[in-house]
């Protein structure tokens, strides 16, 4: 409980009491929790939804248990941020009741979606019971909340299940206070909720006979689109390396690697190490994907092609458990374009997603909101590497009060973030800002955001880069403030926002590309600053990228351009002790290094995700980026684990400081020259970072007299790096600070804009 408030004075034992309760409230089985404590202790009253949350009123010789119990009793799914007492005077009530909801008010959270329970599971499997087979059994406890709900307060007219009128039995369930369906909004039968269809079958099979078909072309090799909780997934038999291959070659011109489902942990464990962390990551509620370290290789290579881990899940709704039975493993991959929305209309995706998948199971239960599936890791703490369904739009608690404003995110990973009062609603995963479609789903996500928290933002902030569709977005949008946020100084004020940091702290930001304030592209940023202002303090040398954006998509490139910074005329000598012209042809390498002297086709970059690319080509881990971060992946996966050795670095002690790595590029051909095991490389070019990040760090605190070092950036999501450095960091007596609750990566940007705004806007300066 974050907050306890009593007007009145002390409570005296037959007081009546008015109380307010604000947090995720709705749709948790919060009333009938109140409901049974109150009857219980023998008290009279009521309890209801508002716009804001819950309000009780009660009396009787009870109310002072009540107080000292209801708050420390409640539903899995509740969260109380505060709570305030008003005593009043008696008035009498003759009973205690659960009544209708009441509209107006601020606004009330809304639950993220959750996995069916062993209750609802039970019952799925129970021959007797009147819901067994049924694919959208839910209760109180269980089943989906954000993608359903169309306003608040949360009740079933307010939903995508409001089309559904309830059966006799599934009413008196609803209605009864005693039951765990009391007040379930989605609450269904086979007799009077949705159903599932096969689409284009003839004839058309519903209900269990398309899912028994389902499952047939599922063992027979093909590939169905499988219409979820937040939208489709396509899905395929993942023990059929023909069935793999065809999903991959139809999808994806990448390799990405594809996320899997298992029935139970105990299968997962039959290909990946589990720690209990991560098991208990599995098991809970939110049930997200968890990235997990392979431990055999019993799966097609094609699922993670390179990868050291596969990103497993467990079945979260009950369409999900009657698909997967009789399958080891299933990909369960987005049903979407590459780099579109995931779909959640049966129509439009046999439209865009004929050419992939053999069939679709439909159903006709409305999803409002999409929302792809979230994507952890546990290293030494859980990480956010997508944050969408179970966990969205769960608040991010801010440490102070503030005007309505929004952040529009970056490019690629966008989200976006709406601030109202102390909380911060970040929305789910958005995607890549590349097209129509997404930009349509970042609109559709953002009115709904906005109407369900009643927000009306005074100000919006936006990336620099005037490239970015989010950008574009925002400069078009009238009558409101706008204010453009440098890339860094965004990632690391999510940082502050999210453990409400307060001072100056040094900002460690590394990622690939942001747009800097001088106009070249940032990208290994030192920052000394707050939310209000920040100072580039430090930074990697730039290099340049030879023919732009193709040397990101072509790491070889820019593997060259730092062998030509490191080496000058000698360039062609060490590219061909390397393999570089028997790999690529002296003609083009030649061509390459003359690129990248010309300026206007090769922009200078201190990227350190450029750089991470540039070695991973030079070890030939990773040639090309097929989809964002896979060289530097490839190359954190080639580290062996207990190498400390470095390589040198150059640091210039000017304002900005400047870390040059020429020297570690010559002292990793020199390696490869003498035949050093790619995997003790790649383990001691990691360290050198670290090294170059301490050294910083410890130059800038003396300057500064600062000890607070906030880490963000897609680099970051490197556990090897990230876990030594702060271990590092922390051994040297430094506060070390990085984003738990939003990405590291480009999905937690939006949460640092609006930050910085809302800031800048309570100072004045907006």
């Amino acid at each position: 409980m974050a907050e306890n408030s009593d007007k009145g004075g002390t409570v005296s034992p037959s007081q009546r009491l008015f109380i307010k309760v604000k947090g995720t409230v709705q749709g948790v089985g919060f009333r009938p929790y109140v409901y049974g404590l109150a009857t219980g202790l023998g008290l009279n009253g009521v309890v209801a939804n508002t716009g804001d949350g819950v309000t009780i009123d009660i009396e009787g010789a009870g109310a002072g248990e009540f107080i000292e119990r209801f708050s420390k009793e409640t539903p899995p799914l509740a969260a109380i941020e505060s709570v305030e007492i008003t005593p009043m005077p008696p008035y009498g009530y003759e009973a205690f009741q659960i009544v209708e909801s009441k509209g107006g008010g601020s606004f009330t959270h809304v639950s993220p979606d959750v996995s069916v329970c062993e209750d609802c599971l039970k019952e799925l499997f129970e021959p007797a019971d009147r819901r067994f087979r049924y694919p959208f059994i839910n209760c109180t406890n269980c089943g989906p909340r954000y993608t359903i709900t169309k306003s608040t307060p949360y009740d079933r007219p307010n939903t995508t299940m409001s089309e559904f009128t309830m059966c006799p039995e599934c009413q008196g369930e609803y209605d009864d206070p005693t039951n765990r369906r009391f007040h379930a909004q989605p609450n269904a039968c086979p007799v009077c909720g949705p159903g599932v269809k096969l689409l284009g079958s003839d004839p058309a099979l519903e209900g269990e006979a398309a899912i028994d078909e389902v499952k047939k072309l599922l063992k027979d090799g093909a590939v169905v689109a499988v219409k979820g909780l937040g939208g489709f997934h396509l899905a395929c038999d993942a023990t059929n390396p023909v069935a793999v291959k065809n999903l991959r070659d139809r999808k994806r011109k990448n390799r990405k690697p594809f996320a899997l489902m298992a029935p139970d942990v105990e299968t997962i464990k039959r290909f990946c190490h589990v720690s209990d962390g991560e098991e208990a990551l599995l098991l809970s509620l939110r049930r997200p994907i968890v990235l997990l370290k392979k431990a055999h290789g019993d799966l097609p290579e094609d699922i993670a092609l390179g990868n050291r881990h596969l990103g497993f899940m467990l079945p979260y709704t009950p369409l999900h458990h009657l698909v997967m039975e009789g399958f080891t493993a299933m990909v369960m991959t987005s049903g979407n374009l590459t780099e579109e929305p995931i779909q959640i209309n049966g129509g439009e995706a046999s439209e865009k997603l004929g050419d992939i998948a053999d069939a679709f199971l439909d159903h006709d239960r409305g999803i409002f909101m999409r929302a792809d599936d979230s994507v952890l890791k546990l290293t030494d703490k859980v990480r956010f590497v997508r944050r969408a369904r179970g966990y969205t739009p769960e608040p991010v608690a801010l440490h102070s009060d503030g005007p309505d404003v929004l952040g529009t995110g970056a490019d690629i990973k966008n989200s976006f973030t709406l601030m109202r009062g102390t909380f911060a609603i970040v929305s789910q995963h958005i995607g890549d800002m590349e097209n129509y479609e997404t930009l349509k789903f970042f609109e559709e996500t953002l009115e709904n955001l906005k109407a369900v928290y009643r927000a009306a933002p005074v100000a919006l902030a936006h990336d620099l880069h005037p490239g970015y569709l989010s950008t574009q977005w925002a400069l078009k949008q009238d009558g409101i403030k706008k204010l453009g946020v440098q890339h860094h100084h965004a990632h690391m004020a999510s940082v502050i926002a999210e453990h409400g940091l307060a001072g100056k702290v040094i900002g460690v930001a590394m990622d690939g590309t942001g747009y800097g304030t001088d106009g070249t592209l940032w990208g290994g940023e030192f920052l000394i600053g707050d939310a209000l202002e920040f100072t580039r303090a430090a930074h990697l040398k730039a290099v340049p990228l030879p023919g732009g954006e193709q040397a990101v998509r072509e790491p070889w490139r820019t593997a060259i351009s730092y062998v030509r910074e490191a080496a000058g005329g000698e360039a062609l000598r060490y590219l061909k002790d390397i393999g570089f012209i028997e790999r690529y042809g002296e003609e083009k390498v030649s061509a390459i290094l003359k690129l990248a002297g010309l300026e206007e086709f090769s922009p200078l970059s201190s990227g350190a995700g450029r750089l991470f690319d540039a070695v991973s080509a030079l070890l030939g881990t990773a040639e090309e980026n097929t989809f964002e971060g896979e060289a530097a992946m490839a190359l954190e996966a080639a580290a062996v684990e207990d190498e400390n050795g470095d390589y040198p670095l150059d640091i210039t002690f000017k304002d900005p400081m400047e870390v040059d790595f020429t020297y570690a590029v010559i002292g990793i051909i020199n390696d490869l020259r003498g035949g050093v095991d790619k995997g003790v490389i790649a383990a001691r070019f990691h360290n050198t970072v670290i090294m170059a990040v301490l050294r910083v760090v410890q130059k800038l605190s003396q300057l500064s007299g600062l000890s607070d070092v906030a880490l963000s950036g897609g680099v970051f999501q490197n556990d090897y790096l990230l876990t030594k450095l702060e271990a590092a960091l922390r051994a040297l007596g430094y506060n070390v600070y990085s984003n738990e609750i939003v990405p590291l990566n480009d999905g937690g940007i939006s949460l640092g804009q609006a930050y910085i705004l809302r800031e800048k806007f309570k100072a004045g300066e907006i």
